[in-house]
């Protein structure tokens, strides 16, 4: 499971350290998209075939499952780990998250997030104060 946050630094060349508590988990080769919340998603390629699969076999027929699915499938692309931990992201993905300098790196359950470090700081904030409002209407449908 990948759970926890980090906050790490690009480098002069935009490439980043994933977190090596993360490297364990997730491969060698990863799967970055369009995340919600202006984030990427960042899945292990075992875990990214199921994602896609049942992305895959949602009616096309609907207009919200062709663009979600476009959203998410077409921004997808393969990411190699370097020898030394780091990854490079495609500018496209870098510019849709807003990646500056400092990129904070969020283990929920089965995927990563990635998020500008301002941006998190932000959306925790906001989550922050929602969150006895969330639990409540979790434990209403029996999640929590």
């Amino acid at each position: 499971m990948l759970i926890g946050e980090y906050t790490h630094t690009q480098d002069d060349k935009k490439r980043i350290s994933l977190p090596i508590k993360f490297r364990k988990e997730i491969g060698k080769t990863i799967v970055v998209t369009h995340g919600l919340d202006s984030c990427l998603f960042v899945y292990g390629v075992k875990e990214w075939k199921k994602i896609s699969e049942k992305l895959g076999n949602l009616s096309i027929g609907q207009a919200d499952t062709r663009s979600f699915n476009r959203f998410i499938l077409s921004g997808a692309t393969e990411v190699e780990v370097d020898s030394i931990g780091r990854i490079l992201i495609p500018e496209y993905l870098r510019e849709y998250a807003k990646l500056s300098e400092k990129v904070v790196f969020a283990g929920v359950h089965n995927r990563i997030e990635m998020w500008d470090e301002s941006t998190w700081i932000g959306y925790k904030k906001t989550i922050r104060a929602e969150a006895d409002r969330l639990a409540q209407k979790l434990g209403e449908i029996g999640a929590i």
